[in-house]
C-alpha cells in the first residue's frame, strides 16, 4: 500500500481515536465521580478500543513506509491512549509527510 492512501487513513482515525477517548474519559469521570452512566461507559471503551486497534495498525505500516525511528514511532503510537495527544501527533506527522510524499495527483514527466 502507498503512504499517500495511509496518511488519510492515520489522519481519519487519529482523530476518531482520540474524540472517543475524550469522551471515554468524560464517562469515567460519570461513572467513578458521579456514579451515573455505567452501562454506557463499557460501550465507549470498547468503542475506542476498537479503533485504537485501527489506529495501532496504519500508524505502525505508515511508520514502516515513512521509516521512522524506533522512538518516534512508539511516541506515535502512543499517542492514541493519551487524552489530545493524538491530535498533536496527527498534526506533526501531516506537516512532516507532506514534505517527504508526492502530492497525490502529481505525475511525473515522460520519459524519468
Amino acid at each position: 500500500m502507498k503512504a499517500t492512501p495511509l496518511l488519510g487513513w492515520y489522519r481519519a482515525l487519529a482523530i476518531a481515536t482520540g474524540v472517543a477517548l475524550l469522551v471515554f474519559c468524560g464517562f469515567m469521570v460519570a461513572k467513578y465521580g458521579f456514579h451515573t452512566a455505567e452501562d454506557i461507559t463499557t460501550y465507549v471503551a470498547m468503542l475506542h478500543g476498537y479503533l485504537y486497534i485501527g489506529y495501532f495498525v496504519v500508524t505502525f505500516l505508515l511508520g514502516q513506509k515513512l521509516k521512522w525511528p524506533l522512538g518516534r514511532l512508539v511516541f506515535t503510537l502512543a499517542a492514541g491512549c493519551i487524552p489530545f495527544a493524538s491530535f498533536v501527533a496527527e498534526r506533526r506527522v501531516v506537516r512532516e509527510a507532506a514534505g517527504q510524499l508526492p502530492a497525490a495527483g502529481a505525475r511525473q514527466p515522460a520519459g524519468v
